[in-house]
């Protein structure tokens, strides 16, 4: 056998490979859906949770990691009274979506939280066990939801 056959066979295989895994990695999994009723919870600023009150959800999730979760809506709420309800989340990181869901742009909204053009609370704490989710709010309504790794496994 020629070297060249096995050498072009490995370079088809892996060129399959790479496409396969990428395909799994930004469409395989994600479900997105737009319910007419959807529920976050948010906590309370004295402890307990209350559903966020807000409309127009768009939800990417995946079964396969508590961390592909995104939400993009409009939340009914005031910033102001937000912060005096709900439990203002100090260390916000937004994760980077897949670039086709295009509804949550994750630079702008890191900028914005760093400016303090948008506000960020706590959802739930350990949605799953050293996840946290967390719900950005700006002062028009815009409202991002998203799970994100807390101190139990950010620093490791």
């Amino acid at each position: 056998m020629k070297g060249s056959y096995l050498m072009g066979g490995m370079l088809v295989f892996a060129v399959a490979f790479g496409g396969a895994l990428w395909y799994a990695q930004n469409y395989a999994y994600y479900n997105v859906t737009t319910p007419d009723a959807y529920t976050i919870p948010m906590t309370l600023a004295g402890g307990g949770t209350q559903p966020i009150l807000g409309r127009g959800y768009t939800v990417l999730d995946a079964k396969t990691s508590p961390l592909k979760f995104r939400a993009c809506f409009k939340a009914e709420n005031s910033i102001p009274m937000m912060t005096e309800t709900y439990r203002v989340y100090t260390k916000p990181t937004p994760l980077e979506p897949p670039s086709w869901f295009s509804c949550f742009d994750v630079k702008q909204l890191t900028d914005d939280l760093e400016t303090g053009k948008a506000v960020a609370f706590l959802s739930k704490r350990n949605f799953v066990d050293g996840v946290d989710q967390v719900v950005a709010v700006y002062d028009d309504g815009r409202a991002y939801a998203w799970r994100q790794l807390n101190e139990k496994y950010a620093d490791k």
